[in-house]
């Protein structure tokens, strides 16, 4: 693979440039006669592409010469190509629109597989499946055809886990499950990824993997297969494989590993490395072509990714290691002794004499003394009584001083519906869409109608994202006391509003502050006290069980101020 850096880019692009003080002195004499050069030049190069075409040449396939920096759709800025290749190139760039960073492939529009990619990236973009990284634009604008990309920063390719050394035993369980799953749900939807290698495979810091260039790596590579689910169920075999002996199942080296010793054929993964799991193993040599041959208990290969998932859940689950904590440092004895803490050792010592307590007051003084303390509180005692019988005794003051109540016009203020003038699906933390064009079902009055999200693997988005939601515009700041909310199934909710005076839609969960939580399928969430806002986010964070999956479906909200 011919990889190029930005810099390197940058360079070649402007090598041979003439000083910008003599295109500057020749701007103005030469402009007409460089107009009609560039027209002959592309005059030139569409008639020369025409003529391949008629005489049935492969036309030349040249990358777009695009710069970091350059700016598609006036929204993705290229930041760094990150691979340059057979006529298209792709880039980290920046989503100016959204503030985050998204992936992007590049080829003209008249390269041969221009079209095919295009289809690719709109049928991956229909999945929807958290699984995969997913494509969130393709478009054909001024002679490009781009796809974007999610950009997943915080995540690790497999080849970066493998050139550590294997992959614990849950670890690899974890890879072979969730791999072989996420491409039996793309199967169903007659989608092949056809080029499943250790690259194309991402584990997030949740521990969740993530596959990318579904169908559109293969599209861009111009690969085909005669029996996709086959060629897709022999590469997870030997992600698999890699993954429990850190070599590759062939006899050639790729990847950045090891192949195996030529002429050995292909040696089940326990054969190579000791200590692999025994069941893992059997997999792998399960899922690989082996002439027929699977392992030494001679199970029926899987052909499908179906038929793999399913062999993966049937086996024993492979429990994870115990977690490991530091090992205390050894008793060690010391001089200390219970009682004696910060003293000397003890040692013959003489006896100090213990003084004696002094004698009570027996003299005639003592006598006096104690008669004349008890004269005083037996004074004490009758003047208190005097004056609790002086005061019994008084009568009755005048009358008191009502205090202040409240009286019947304050009664609290009652709450109104607030009108929605706009709303937006919200996932700043996925791909950026979640059912947009359902939201004003959550808001129009009418129950039966819903807004939801899509499908998830588990309750926690698939440990994907915190959450997702609607952000509700009410078109002015307005003191908001309430939020009625229905869904359909119980499901965990936070309210949060933008602080007062925003004057444009936060674009991140943390700007916004959160007001109230409740759980349930009917649920009021009230502000400690009225708040003043105009944007209002309804942030789901756990979803209840559907027929599928898990989804959240919200059917009716009211704004009350």
């Amino acid at each position: 693979m011919a990889e190029r850096s930005t810099a390197a880019v940058d360079v070649a692009d402007n090598s041979g440039d003439d000083p910008l003080t003599a295109k500057a002195d020749s701007a103005a004499t030469d402009g007409v006669a460089e107009a009609q050069k560039t027209a002959g030049r592309k005059a030139g190069t569409t008639e020369k592409k025409k003529a391949e075409r008629q005489t049935g040449e492969q036309p030349s396939l040249t990358t777009p010469e695009l710069h970091s920096g350059h700016k598609l759709a006036r929204r993705y800025r290229l930041e760094e190509c990150v691979t340059r290749l057979d006529g298209f190139s792709s880039w980290r760039a920046v989503d100016e629109k959204l503030r985050r960073a998204v992936g992007v492939h590049l080829l003209p529009a008249d390269h041969p597989r221009a079209r095919s990619v295009l289809a690719a990236a709109r049928s991956s973009a229909l999945l929807g499946d958290p699984r995969f990284v997913q494509v969130l634009d393709a478009v054909e604008e001024n002679d490009l055809v781009y796809v974007v990309h999610e950009w997943l920063p915080d995540a690790t390719e497999l080849t970066a886990l493998l050139a550590a050394g294997p992959l614990e035993p849950h670890e690899a369980y974890q890879l072979v499950s969730q791999v072989s799953q996420a491409m039996a749900a793309a199967h169903r939807e007659g989608l092949a990824h056809l080029r499943l290698t250790p690259g194309a495979v991402l584990r997030s810091s949740t521990g969740q993997y993530r596959i990318r260039g579904l169908a559109v790596n293969a599209a861009l590579r111009g690969i085909t297969a005669e029996r996709p689910q086959r060629t897709d169920t022999e590469a997870i075999g030997a992600l698999l494989y890699a993954a429990l002996t850190q070599r590759w199942p062939y006899d050639n080296d790729a990847h950045g590993l090891s192949g195996l010793p030529k002429g050995v054929g292909l040696l089940a993964p326990d054969q190579v490395r000791a200590g692999v799991h025994r069941g893992l193993s059997e997999i792998a040599m399960r899922a690989l072509a082996n002439d027929g041959a699977t392992a030494s208990r001679q199970e029926p290969p899987c052909t499908t990714p179906d038929e793999l998932a399913k062999a993966v859940a049937a086996m024993p689950r492979v429990k994870a290691p115990e977690p490991e904590f530091p090992t205390p440092p050894e008793y060690q004895r010391t001089t200390y002794q219970q009682g004696t803490y910060g003293r000397p050792q003890p040692h013959p010592a003489v006896t100090q004499p213990v003084a004696a307590p002094p004698p009570p007051l027996q003299s005639r003084t003592g006598t006096a003394l104690k008669w004349a303390v008890s004269a005083l509180l037996i004074a004490a005692l009758g003047l208190g009584s005097w004056q609790i019988a002086d005061r019994l005794l008084e009568p009755e003051a005048t009358t008191k001083t009502p205090v202040p109540g409240p009286t019947s016009d304050e009664k609290p203020k009652p709450l109104t519906p607030l009108t929605v003038e706009s709303s937006r699906d919200f996932d700043p933390l996925g791909n950026g869409v979640e059912n947009g064009n359902l939201k004003v079902n959550a808001y129009d009055g009418d129950p039966s109608t819903f807004w939801h999200t899509v499908n998830y693997a588990t309750p926690d988005f698939g440990k994907l994202k915190k959450g997702v939601g609607l952000v509700l515009d009410l078109g002015k700041e307005q003191e908001v006391g309430q939020v009625d909310l229905s869904f359909l199934g119980d499901t965990s909710v936070e309210l949060r509003t933008a602080p007062a005076g925003t004057v444009s839609e936060p674009s991140m969960p943390g700007e916004y502050t959160t007001q109230a939580s409740g759980s349930g399928s009917d649920v009021t969430l009230k502000p400690a006290k009225p708040v003043t806002t105009r944007y209002v986010l309804v942030w789901l964070t756990e979803l209840p069980a559907g027929p599928s999956g898990y989804r959240g479906k919200l059917s009716e909200i009211k704004v009350l101020g």
